[in-house]
């Protein structure tokens, strides 16, 4: 018989309910998992999926945790109980993009991701009554005490670091961050356009001045977004409800922005960013798009369009260069973040809808 963990965990069991702090039965790590006690976790808008149909409820959500190990299984040999450690999304490891150093492509990302199953449909969570929860949501289903994660996915740091800050780095800052270092590969003297300014667009702003971009303009309709976006490296901020927003994009980066990026997943903003850029240029996308894409045969023409997931890093890797930069100063996330306990979540949801918050982070104990 499987040994279990009893913890609490924030348990959503319908889309148009609030969270609700449950006691739940979680197995004990299985060959090549950790326990991880939960010390601190974001609350990222990703975490709202299971409010709509394409996620089987009830469900565990929250794939931004940072927090301790407490429990290795067998074959785990590069994690020890009272490691510390900031937990990533899940990948197989061994299909052709994995093994390219590209997980965020993983042929099963959708399975170990974004149903909170395993790929097999098995769950490692219970509540009270025995039914089962799905608890796997990004491999960890952080909203809680304790999650149960591959080892794979979990990047030790050193223990004098904040650790209840660094969960945000597992999923917003390494998607914003990675998006330009990574894949848009801003240079030198380049420039960027941002579309959008929370959490990810934020750390996109961040990773450009660390680029040395010489030109960076942030888009947002929140006023103080925009004021924080300067504060944080932007250049240049343009409201983004201006009826004439590419004319004026067009007149600020004057041929010398040629990145953008959409964290939005408007089509409408997409097709903007395409349309400032030089010939030579790049608009990436890192959101879900909410709608059809309808371009015009030009749009394209001598411009590449990409869609990016989670920042095109390699977690184990990149992790520790956004904790280095933090450390130096130049990568401040923490600014980002605003505290909340676990049985706060539901006024934590409130304050990311309402964009009074960045970056919400619970903290569990």
């Amino acid at each position: 018989m499987t040994s279990t963990v009893t913890m609490t965990a924030a348990v959503l069991r319908a889309a148009d309910e609030p969270f609700q702090l449950e006691q739940v039965e979680l197995d004990e790590p299985g060959v090549g998992e950790v326990l991880v006690r939960i010390v601190g976790v974001g609350f990222c808008h990703t975490d709202l999926l299971p409010r709509t149909p394409l996620v089987k409820l009830p469900t565990v959500a929250g794939h931004e945790g940072s927090g301790v190990v407490e429990a290795v299984g067998p074959g785990v040999a590069d994690l020890a109980v009272g490691d510390h450690v900031v937990l990533s999304f899940d990948s197989c490891g061994h299909c052709p993009n994995c093994m390219r150093a590209r997980p965020g492509y993983c042929e099963t990302f959708g399975l170990r991701n974004l149903t909170g199953y395993r790929p097999d449909w098995s769950t490692n969570a219970r509540d009270a009554a025995g039914q089962p929860l799905a608890g796997r949501w990004f491999g960890q289903s952080s909203f809680a005490t304790h999650s149960v994660v591959s080892a794979r996915n979990a990047v030790k740091v050193d223990k004098e670091l904040p650790l209840e800050l660094l969960g945000p780095l597992g999923c917003s800052v390494q998607t914003g961050a990675g998006a330009v270092l990574n894949t848009l590969a801003v240079r030198p003297g380049g420039g960027l356009v941002v579309f959008g300014v929370g959490a990810v667009g934020l750390s996109a702003v961040m990773a450009a001045k660390v680029a040395g971009a010489s030109k960076i303009i942030a888009v947002d309709l929140d006023a103080q977004r925009l004021e924080l976006a300067t504060e944080l490296g932007a250049t240049d901020v343009l409201d983004g409800g201006l009826e004439d927003l590419g004319k004026q994009l067009r007149r600020v980066a004057a041929g010398g922005v040629e990145s953008a990026l959409d964290t939005t997943g408007s089509p409408e903003v997409l097709k903007t960013g395409l349309s400032v850029l030089p010939l030579g240029g790049t608009c990436g996308t890192v959101a879900v798009q909410r709608g059809d894409l309808v371009l015009k045969p030009a749009a394209l023409a001598g411009r590449g369009l990409r869609t990016i997931a989670v920042g095109d890093a390699v977690p184990r890797t990149f992790i520790p260069e956004l904790i280095s930069l933090w450390q130096q100063g130049r990568l401040p996330f923490d600014r980002l973040v605003t505290t909340f306990p676990l049985d706060q979540i539901n006024e934590a949801e409130r304050a990311l809808h309402s964009g009074a918050v960045v970056k919400p982070v619970l903290l569990p104990s």
